[in-house]
């Protein structure tokens, strides 16, 4: 059905307001793997992901991948563009088969004048997205690839809604999402990854991975800055 019930966005919204919106989107199913929005496109539409994930992309000069994030189903994308009229800054790539609905940066800018806690959300989304890049930057500049590795993984990680004082990361990225996001190989996340493992600080269980040990996991991360450090001097 192509309604927008799931989208977190529109939550505040009454079922009549939403179907009022669904009804002004473009709608569009793509596979994964499948090119949504192209860097620099003219396009200025918000999506909302409906069903599936998408994810949010650039490439280096050399061809390098560096992935910015997923959104899943029941987020958005594409705010950027439809608030200051600039080009897109990054590409959209379908992760797997999707269900997206665009909506015109004209309705999207009165959908924020007619609902002002939609406004709210927008404005709270992109600040965390500024502090997690803001996070994201001092990690390349300071740090190691093994701590950065270990550093996205606390920053991905969850409270476990079974076990209180527990954390998981699900769905658990790939080892190449990960290492595009923290600018390293694959190989290098696998390594730490069985590290980790080894050490009893991560469990991988199907599609999740519990951090068992998230003190252990930033104690590492403090003796490897420490260590560098000696080395340093």
């Amino acid at each position: 059905m192509q309604n927008l019930d799931n989208i977190e966005l529109l939550s505040e919204l009454s079922p009549e307001e939403r179907l009022r919106v669904a009804s002004r989107c473009s709608w569009r199913t793509c596979n994964g793997g499948e090119q949504i929005l192209e860097r620099s496109s003219t396009s200025r539409d918000v999506f909302f992901v409906v069903e599936g994930s998408v994810n949010i992309v650039n490439f280096g000069v050399s061809g390098r991948e560096v992935a910015y994030a997923t959104v899943e189903a029941g987020q958005y994308f594409g705010e950027l563009s439809a608030i200051d009229g600039r080009p897109r800054s990054a590409n959209v790539i379908a992760h797997k088969k999707c269900l997206v609905a665009s909506l015109s940066p004209e309705n999207f800018m009165e959908l924020l004048k007619d609902h002002p806690m939609v406004t709210i959300q927008v404005m709270q989304r992109l600040a965390r997205i500024i502090r997690v890049n803001d996070e994201r930057i001092l990690d390349l500049s300071t740090l190691g690839a093994v701590q950065r590795v270990c550093q996205e993984l606390l920053r991905m990680a969850k409270p476990d809604p079974l076990s209180a004082g527990s954390w998981l990361i699900y769905p658990m990225p790939t080892q190449s999402t990960i290492a595009s996001r923290v600018s390293t190989t694959r190989e290098t996340v696998a390594r730490v990854l069985g590290q980790l493992a080894n050490d009893g600080l991560v469990l991988k269980k199907g599609k999740n991975l519990y951090l068992k040990d998230r003190q252990g996991i930033e104690d590492m991360i403090n003796s490897l800055a420490a260590s560098s450090s000696n080395i340093a001097r």
